[in-house]
Formats: structure tokens, sequence, C-alpha cells
């Protein structure tokens, strides 16, 4: 192969891994804004409204908001809490949702998944949050 073809061609791929580059960073800087933004405006909002109602059950949650997610933590069990988290690193970002109990002899069972599968961030709403919340929450109060 003749140098200069093959200089070319690696100046090209470097060029091409560039702009793949740029556009990785902007589409992931589009998805943290998006993510505050459902943050802000839809999961806190839920997560707040859910402590208040366990709260008025009898059941002692607090909603907290630890940098870049949402989490609604049990009052008497610190290893028991339910979480809300964007996971950037996947080839699609999506917010994940986090399930943590502490179950004795087996130790503290996590389980995670995508809150609303197939809907991007900005795509989601309440209805998928509190969907997630529903679900979730009665593995916390009820062991």
């Amino acid at each position: 192969m003749d140098v200069s073809d093959l200089r070319k061609r690696i100046l090209r791929a470097l060029d091409d891994a560039r702009k793949q580059s740029a556009a990785r960073r902007e589409a992931t800087d589009r998805v943290a804004a998006d993510y505050e933004h459902f943050l802000s405006g839809i999961a806190v909002p839920l997560f707040r409204q859910a402590s208040t109602v366990l709260r008025a059950e009898a059941q002692e949650f607090t909603a907290n908001t630890p940098a870049g997610s949402v989490r609604l933590a049990s009052d008497r069990a610190a290893n028991d809490f339910i979480e809300l988290e964007l996971d950037a690193t996947a080839p699609d970002p999506h917010v994940i949702g986090r399930t943590s109990v502490n179950r004795g002899r087996q130790g503290v069972v996590v389980e995670e998944r995508p809150i609303a599968p197939g809907k991007t961030v900005a795509e989601l709403t309440e209805s998928d949050v509190s969907e997630f919340l529903v679900a979730e929450i009665p593995k916390l109060v009820m062991r």
C-alpha cells in the first residue's frame, strides 16, 4: 500500500472519530438538560408527594435530592430506598429506577430497571414515574 494512501485513510478515520465524539458530547449534553428538567419538574415533586402520602399512613419515608438523582428513603433503615438516576453510559441514555431493600440474612437486595423502557428522557411523564413508584413502594413497606 502506498504511504500517502494510508496517511489519507488514517487522517480521515481520525477526523471521523472527532466528529463522532463531538456529536456524542452534544447528545449527552442534551440528555443531561432533559434529565435536569425531568428531575425538577416531574420526579422530585412526585417523590415528595409519595413521601407525604406514606407519612400520612405512618410510614416514615423522606424524599431526598442528592446530586443528579432523587431518592425516597426509609427513616428507619438506611438501606431501604427507591431512587431515580440517569444512565448516560448506555448507547441510548435512559432513567434507571433502583430499589434497595435490606432482607435480613440475605443482605441488601438491589434491583435496577429503566422506568419506562423505550422512552427517551424527554418523553418521560408523571404517569411513568408514578407507575414505577406504585410498583416499588410495596417492596419497601411490606417486608
